[in-house]
């Protein structure tokens, strides 16, 4: 079939591996394999090539089946379907299954092009590069095609639940690879102009004077009877120096399961206003409208700080913390001005217990205030818990979804507003069965990766005019 197969084991490797496949290659078309035993569907190798020649594509993948052995040995078949490329499909653990087909020429092409030698980032670095040549920014799905037929099986050895692999990337043993990775993407997004300067900003919104309170804390929840009296709990328990004032907005989006009748037990703090509840109406809200709800309340404060139904905050410092963060002025005192349009905290990892879970402490430092809002679209999360400044929150909003709402904010803020760091643990970012990135299968997390990449998507369109 004039194909040229060679194995790499995983998606991380460095450019001379990819120099010497490109070297030794020649046959018209080059698979590369990123797993071993890789069987094939009857006719399936010659499907892909057939698509190939049909699309005149750079590179081509396909859906598969994952075999996956349990403990007594016995073997399952699982359907694994892959998501098609787009722009913004820039992170750099994009699942194109353990089979990539290779235009020969184009990939030697590419090869040559690579004028940085990676350890890590060779394998990023040459897809990036395959869509770089496309002229209209929508079509760049075309050079990487996605063929959505199951094609052959792959041996999964990784079969922890997605909930335990959600924080690989931030894993500090992976720390090396991850500066890779962003050299790599930042490099490619200055070749396509969507690189932004550092420092370079528009003006923050003024605050006028109408804020009840300095902060709030926000908790958007549905069905979380078992955890929402701890999160209450803990956003009351905040301490602030005067003249720093705070309250807590619950806002409650439709519970069944008793959670209301958990807040009402509160009954203090609601009739002295310092724990606002708010319940939603039978309309669609998810998370992000939940919050859009909050935060145009009369009785928000100009920051709103976030607060997960299920989670804690790490002590009584956390909303303060983010006040002093906001209004700081060059690392010293705070001066009653917004500097930020963002704060982005430290959390670490906890089973219900307490008890702290690998890899502990998720700090984000690969965030840099020269390149994080580069990096930010490589990168699958910013971090949390965040904070926002509200005035300048009001005027972008939250997307009305359940999931990646706090990105699309994220991004959108990057772009034009300076993001603060608080690099001392201020959350509890607590794993249990019930979260809800806890045990996702494939199609939900493809669903999910698709609207990221969608996200960015727009924002790299947005930053490349």
């Amino acid at each position: 079939m004039n194909i040229a197969t060679f194995f790499l084991p995983g998606r991380v490797c460095s450019t001379a591996a990819i120099r010497e496949i490109a070297q030794q290659s020649s046959a018209p078309y080059t698979m590369i394999c990123l797993k071993p035993e890789i069987e094939w569907v009857y006719l399936g190798q010659e499907r892909m090539v057939q698509v190939m020649e049909m699309t005149h594509a750079t590179m081509v993948y396909a859906d598969h089946f994952q075999k996956i052995t349990d403990e007594q040995s016995q073997i399952t078949n699982i359907e694994a379907p892959v998501i098609d490329y787009q722009a913004g499909a820039l992170r750099d653990d994009f699942d194109f299954g353990a089979v990539l087909l290779w235009d020969t020429a184009k990939l030697k092409a590419l090869v040559a092009e690579m004028d940085t030698e990676y350890e890590y980032a060779g394998l990023y670095d040459l897809r990036l590069r395959a869509t770089e040549k496309i002229s209209n920014f929508q079509s760049q799905i075309s050079n990487l095609v996605h063929l959505p037929e199951y094609l052959y099986y792959e041996v999964e050895t990784d079969t922890r639940k997605s909930g335990e692999k959600l924080f690989d990337y931030v894993d500090p043993r992976n720390r090396a690879v991850q500066v890779e990775m962003e050299a790599c993407v930042t490099a490619h997004l200055k070749r396509i102009g969507a690189y932004l300067e550092p420092g370079v900003y528009k003006p923050l919104p003024e605050a006028d004077d109408s804020y009840p309170v300095t902060a709030s804390v926000i908790i958007p929840c549905k069905n979380r009877a078992r955890t929402i009296a701890d999160a209450v709990r803990s956003a009351l328990a905040q301490k602030v120096r005067a003249p720093y004032s705070f309250n807590v907005i619950v806002v409650d989006d439709n519970s069944t399961d008793g959670t209301a009748e958990k807040i009402s037990n509160f009954k203090s703090q609601i009739s002295n206003g310092q724990l606002i509840y708010i319940s939603q109406d039978k309309s669609w809200h998810a998370i992000g409208g939940n919050w859009n709800v909050a935060i145009h309340d009369p009785r928000c404060g100009k920051y709103a700080i976030q607060l997960d139904s299920d989670d804690t905050y790490f002590d009584e410092n956390t909303v303060q913390k983010f006040i002093d963060t906001f209004e700081m002025v060059n690392g010293t005192c705070p001066n009653g001005k917004c500097h930020y349009g963002m704060v982005i905290g430290t959390y670490r990892l906890t089973n219900m217990a307490g008890e702290v879970l690998p890899p502990g402490v998720i700090d984000h430092r690969e965030w840099t205030d020269n390149n994080g809002r580069n990096n930010a679209l490589r990168i699958n999360g910013l971090g949390a818990p965040r904070g926002f400044y509200v005035p300048l929150l009001r005027t972008i909003n939250y997307p009305t979804t359940k999931y990646g709402e706090d990105y699309a904010v994220g991004l959108r803020i990057s772009r034009d507003w300076p993001i603060g760091r608080i690099y001392d643990v201020v959350y509890n970012c607590r794993r249990w069965e019930d979260n809800s990135d806890a045990n996702c299968d494939i199609v939900a997390m493809n669903r999910n990766n698709w609207y990221k990449d969608r996200l960015r998507t727009f924002e790299l369109e947005a930053r490349m005019r």
